[in-house]
């Protein structure tokens, strides 16, 4: 609120500095004007609780020197609880840059609240040196384990570094281990393909249950409202040995279409009369001296050409 009313040019109506005017009546009301625009701004920041209670008020300075009065207290238990905050907090898997902007707050508003004396001499160095350093510490302690060699790195160098150089650092750390990570990733439409395979593969290799014992016939694999014995066997399953049962559908398949073709044959051979039979016969033999008489043209012309080479 300081830095807006400082940028407006109106801190002074709420210290104390800018007064009205009691002999100049343009003044006067340009005064008033401006004095409604800061207490417009302060009633507008508040919150709605705090609002009711300085809505009536009319000049801009009471309601801030209410407010400071009331609400503008550091007492050591507010100290203690932010420093406690700011010991506690750690990265917890966030990045660096995130961690470091919360901490980093957490010190300004230290810093803001304790309000030190600003000094030029000697003693004033050592105590910002001795700050700088105590915020290089918090800032490593809460650093994830990942960070260790680097961490052991920062703390040998003599002089100690910075706690912006530490971060530049580290950052440039965290920037290697990534890019590092992302090239070795695997593509993720491989990764899926091949676990579909080996789930594919555990299901197709799956054997049994153990865990499943039929009541009736006393073996696992199966429960008592599935076993074949009690209920029937399935018609594309055959025996195997030890009354094992596997799918042959296929080969089952085969073997019925061959007897059926043979069944047929042997139905229209039966319906045949003897003149047709024989008729049947010559053509058969036709057909065999015809493919003999193909097989000694080929074989002589081969002999021919033979003797010729």
């Amino acid at each position: 609120m300081k830095l807006a009313l400082l940028a407006k040019n109106k801190l002074g109506f709420v210290d104390g500095n800018c007064l009205r005017s009691k002999t100049d009546d343009v003044l006067g009301k340009q005064w008033d004007r401006c004095n409604s625009i800061v207490l417009t701004w302060i009633l507008n920041s508040i919150s709605d609780e705090l609002y009711v209670g300085q809505v009536y008020s009319e000049l801009a300075s009471e309601v801030w020197n209410d407010l400071k009065e009331t609400y503008d207290k550091v007492d050591g238990s507010v100290v203690f609880g932010l420093y406690q905050k700011i010991n506690s907090v750690n990265q917890n898997g966030s990045s660096v840059s995130d961690y470091y902007h919360r901490i980093n707050t957490m010190w300004k508003q230290f810093d803001a609240m304790l309000q030190l004396p600003s000094c030029t001499c000697n003693a004033a160095t050592k105590y910002n040196e001795f700050s700088h350093l105590i915020k290089l510490m918090q800032f490593l302690m809460g650093l994830d384990d990942i960070y260790q060699p680097v961490r052991s790195n920062l703390l040998t160098r003599d002089p100690l570094p910075t706690v912006k150089t530490a971060f530049s650092i580290i950052s440039r750390e965290e920037s290697h281990r990534e890019s590092h990570s992302g090239s070795k990733t695997p593509n993720v439409a491989f990764i899926s393909k091949a676990n579909q395979f080996n789930e594919n593969k555990r299901k197709f290799n799956k054997g049994p249950n153990p865990n499943l014992k039929c009541t009736h016939c006393n073996k696992v694999g199966h429960t008592v409202d599935k076993c074949f014995k009690l209920h029937g066997y399935p018609p594309n399953y055959r025996s195997k040995n030890n009354n094992q049962w596997s799918k042959s559908g296929v080969s089952n398949n085969f073997v019925n279409d061959k007897s059926v073709t043979s069944s047929s044959a042997d139905n229209s051979l039966n319906s045949l009369t003897s003149e047709q039979f024989s008729k049947l016969l010559g053509l058969l033999n036709e057909k065999k001296m015809e493919d003999s008489s193909k097989t000694n043209v080929g074989g002589n012309s081969y002999n021919a050409f033979s003797s010729l080479g």
